[in-house]
């Protein structure tokens, strides 16, 4: 499931200095590709559903990546650039208020038209459009070079969404459809190894390094961490089975009160896509129905049931800053290309956050309130998309994101 070109370590540190036009043209087109090849083993009907509220459909995302390059890199810096349809600024902008009105998310579902093939033109339209202005684009012309990287990691994100949003698609339908048959959960490594002890210290964080990073990750800057554990490995499915068995998600003692609400409210009893059927335990995944791998990391939880398992384990989950100091040290196993991985801490600017210039600006910073942060990156991220300083954020609620824990432990 993961780009085969990677966007964030090749062509490094494209928007700080220019690089050659076959290299930009390349990466471009990689990503570009990629999303074609998600939707590939889609139906037109597939791509048209639009199973929630935090769901878009597979045509809307192949849709609004493209609007993205058309209007924040092929209008403001291709004079000859013409609208593929103007109507379209209305139907696939996102959240972008700067960039004006919009259809409203919850009614993205209702878009029949344009089609699926008439989306499959205006990508293609849009994509002469870049390739033209990579071509002629002067190498001083920084905020075009900027901008198109943005966009590249912009797209990557939808891929990931594109894979968990007709998952939770498919796992309505009561005939449990298969994306792929021939898809497997990549195997995690070996567990042992206990916990990573971080002796009390001043560490830098945040991005400060050559390469790509979204302004939420910056500026680095220096934090305290420790003393605590940290586990080298992810929760396993038998572990959970474990707090099912005894109870967990029927003990209101372990949850937050708005943990609690959530179980009520949704009646969880069981991580999202899981059902017991004759004793057993299945879950949906791409390649449709499957039995619950025990020696799998738990997967599709929210921040409510990591931080309850947490707590019924003895332990918590690590704050985001002390994942990230394990992570650097190359001693946790699966860090990334597994499951997201829940941390204890909220998401907020750093000090000395600065935005985005203009409507970009709205990419990252308007969201710093109510969520959470997870770190890492999942099986659906597209390989080379995810790094140490990579900062995710959802709701404490979700869990159709490809989503796990990681505990941490302060007793030492």
């Amino acid at each position: 499931m993961s780009a085969a070109y990677r966007v964030g370590n090749g062509p490094s540190g494209l928007a700080a200095r220019f690089e050659p036009r076959a290299a930009w043209r390349r990466a471009y087109d990689a990503v570009r590709s990629e999303t074609a090849r998600r939707a590939a083993p889609l139906t037109a009907e597939d791509q048209a559903v639009q199973s929630m509220l935090d769901a878009s459909p597979i045509k809307w995302h192949r849709a609004h990546t493209t609007w993205f390059f058309e209007r924040f890199l092929l209008l403001p810096h291709a004079a000859a650039y013409e609208h593929f349809d103007p109507r379209f600024g209305y139907l696939f902008n996102s959240y972008y208020v700067a960039a004006g009105p919009r259809h409203a998310r919850p009614r993205r579902g209702l878009i029949t038209r344009p089609s699926v093939a008439e989306v499959g033109d205006y990508r293609a339209h849009v994509d002469a459009g870049v390739h033209k202005l990579i071509s002629d684009a002067r190498p001083e012309r920084r905020e075009v070079w900027l901008t198109l990287e943005i966009g590249l990691n912009h797209e990557q994100q939808h891929q990931e969404l594109m894979l968990t949003d007709i998952l939770h698609a498919f796992a309505q339908n009561p005939t449990a459809p298969t994306y792929d048959a021939g898809w497997r959960a990549p195997e995690a490594r070996d567990n042992a190894g206990g916990f990573l002890t971080l002796a009390q210290g001043i560490h830098t964080v945040g991005h400060d390094r050559e390469g790509f990073a979204f302004d939420n990750e910056r500026p680095a800057h220096r934090v305290l961490v420790g003393p605590v554990r940290i586990a080298r490995g992810l929760v396993r499915n038998r572990e959970w089975l474990e707090f099912i068995r005894d109870g967990g998600y029927r003990k209101p003692s372990l949850w937050l009160s708005d943990g609690w609400a959530s179980v009520e409210a949704e009646q969880w009893t069981a991580p999202g896509y899981w059902q017991e059927c004759d004793g057993r335990w299945l879950t949906m995944t791409l390649g449709g129905l499957k039995p619950i791998d025990p020696d799998a990391p738990v997967c599709h939880i929210s921040y409510y049931e990591a931080d309850a398992f947490a707590r019924w384990a003895g332990k918590h989950l690590p704050t985001e800053f002390e994942w990230e100091v394990a992570a650097r040290s190359g001693e946790l196993s699966d860090a990334d290309g597994v499951v997201w991985q829940w941390t204890r801490s909220a998401y907020a600017p750093y000090p000395g956050f600065q935005a985005e210039a203009g409507a970009l600006g709205e990419y990252n910073g308007k969201f710093m309130v109510n969520q959470m942060v997870l770190r890492g990156g999942s099986m659906a991220t597209p390989a080379g998309h995810s790094r140490v300083s990579y900062r995710n954020f959802f709701y404490p609620s979700a869990r159709w994101q490809f989503t796990g824990a990681r505990l941490a432990d302060y007793d030492g």
